[in-house]
């Protein structure tokens, strides 16, 4: 039976519903999140964005076939084009300026899940990049429809959240977090058992480093 990304989050179900279902996420999603909190992830999660840009250009680097190189790209015009964009605008929003942001320093955490998508793309192959880079592709989206399925998450102006939410559940976002699913499912569906171990392996990897980039917003951790 062929593999699909489905596969990858049922070999670490517990680990992806602590990412999608983190702490973090329901104050966000509740409007009961610390301001300080939020603006301390607000400027990680740019640094965070900036380094998987990079991983984008190196997927683009990686791309064998056109399909591929588009596929890359799509990625990377996702986070250029509309994720930092937006993202500036929050900062500015929440009294953080460009410069400040341009002169932050990464936190333990940002390190260390970057700079792991990084290493597992340059020592493996496209495939293994893409699975690195999927918890934070498709969690975000499917974070945004969590938290839109539950009766507690407010929307609107009463909850100073909502356009981070907004901007996940959108369109735009929403069709890059599927592409990325399509690719994955037609490259997973050609790999043998003991490939796909090593890519659970990966993927779990990942999803644990998202867990304690929520962690490090949560406690405000450097």
């Amino acid at each position: 039976m062929p593999y699909q990304f489905e596969d990858l989050k049922k070999t670490c179900q517990a680990e992806w519903r602590d990412y999608i279902e983190h702490s973090f996420v329901k104050q966000l999603g509740d409007a009961s999140l610390a301001p300080e909190a939020f603006q301390h992830y607000l400027k990680q999660d740019y640094l965070f964005l900036i380094q998987f840009a990079r991983a984008y250009a190196l997927a683009a680097y990686k791309s064998p076939t056109l399909t591929d190189l588009r596929q890359a790209n799509a990625g990377l015009q996702a986070i250029l084009a509309t994720e930092l964009d937006l993202h500036v605008s929050f900062c500015k929003e929440w009294g953080i300026s460009e410069e400040e942001l341009a002169n932050l320093p990464e936190a333990r955490a940002t390190l260390a899940y970057t700079r792991y998508v990084l290493d597992t793309g340059n020592r493996g192959d496209l495939l293994d990049l893409h699975v690195a880079l999927s918890p934070c592709m498709v969690g975000y989206g499917e974070i945004a429809n969590w938290l839109n399925s539950r009766a507690s998450t407010v929307r609107g102006d009463n909850n100073p959240y909502d356009a981070w939410i907004a901007m996940y559940e959108s369109e735009e976002f929403q069709g890059a977090m599927q592409a990325e699913i399509r690719w994955l499912d037609q490259r997973l569906a050609d790999v043998s058992n003991t490939r796909f171990q090593q890519l659970t392996r990966i993927f779990s990897d990942a999803t644990r480093l998202e867990i304690d980039f929520w962690e490090m917003g949560l406690n405000q951790s450097d």
